[in-house]
């Protein structure tokens, strides 16, 4: 049987519950996966910071991959690679958030998070790593995606139904985690990629084993090699259960 070694987690609507928390049950196999060699690591559009505390919480010494990819880390706080979005590009995506008033935008640079509320005057002058839209008018969220589709240097996925989210071109979490196995030695035929977004797909689909929550989006359901339980069931905690340690 096949063994694998290392754990990608994706957090929002995977390893966090619907209160952003890790349950008990989560958090204790986890713990049983690491106790017994696995590698288990974060795999998250979150940036640096919050994505942090919630390794912390755990215990985690490993690398982590935040931004969707945008950030490899080493361990906690040992940067390896960092991609970024040219500052025209996020000028551009900018200038057509502001067409939709309604429309929540963010954007993660290297110096921390701007958004709707509050933005820079001097755009140029920052590293970017991601430009996200937000609303749940799905209509005007088709307007955006039509547009930007158009555009050329961008990774285009989601983290939610309801968002869109923008990465240098040729970004994502699938390429982080090949950077990954070669800095660990670890093959992706040894990984074990679970998620619930658009986000999720191409590391899913590159993994020897990729696996959508029950809450995942049809899309990643129909990219994964297995669906578990949702992330407020402990989807995580049967993931390690049946396929990584096999209890």
């Amino acid at each position: 049987m096949k063994q694998y070694r290392l754990l990608a987690l994706d957090l929002d609507g995977t390893l966090l519950n619907e209160q952003s928390e890790v349950s008990e049950t989560n958090a204790r196999w986890i713990r049983h996966a690491v106790e017994a060699g696995v590698t288990v690591m974060a795999s998250t559009g979150r940036g640096f910071q919050s994505t942090l505390s919630i390794v912390e919480q755990l215990g985690l010494d490993s690398p982590m991959i935040t931004v969707n990819g945008g950030e490899i880390w080493e361990r906690p706080h040992q940067l390896h690679k960092r991609t970024i979005l040219d500052a025209d590009k996020v000028i551009r995506l900018h200038e057509l958030a502001l067409q939709y008033p309604d429309v929540w935008f963010w954007a993660y640079s290297t110096e921390g998070i701007f958004n709707k509320e509050i933005w820079t005057e001097d755009a140029a002058g920052h590293e970017w790593m991601k430009f996200g839209f937000y609303t749940e008018d799905l209509a005007q969220l088709g307007s955006i995606l039509q547009e930007i589709r158009a555009w050329d240097g961008l990774e285009i996925s989601n983290s939610s139904p309801n968002n869109i989210e923008i990465n240098p071109l040729g970004i994502s979490k699938a390429t982080a985690l090949m950077e990954v196995c070669r800095m660990t030695g670890i093959d992706m035929s040894e990984v074990v990629a679970v998620g619930d977004s658009l986000n999720d797909i191409a590391a899913i689909r590159a993994s020897g084993l990729g696996v959508a929550m029950g809450n995942a989006q049809q899309e990643v359901k129909l990219a994964a090699d297995a669906v578990t339980a949702t992330n407020q069931q402990d989807g995580v905690a049967q993931v390690i259960q049946q396929y990584v340690l096999r209890t």
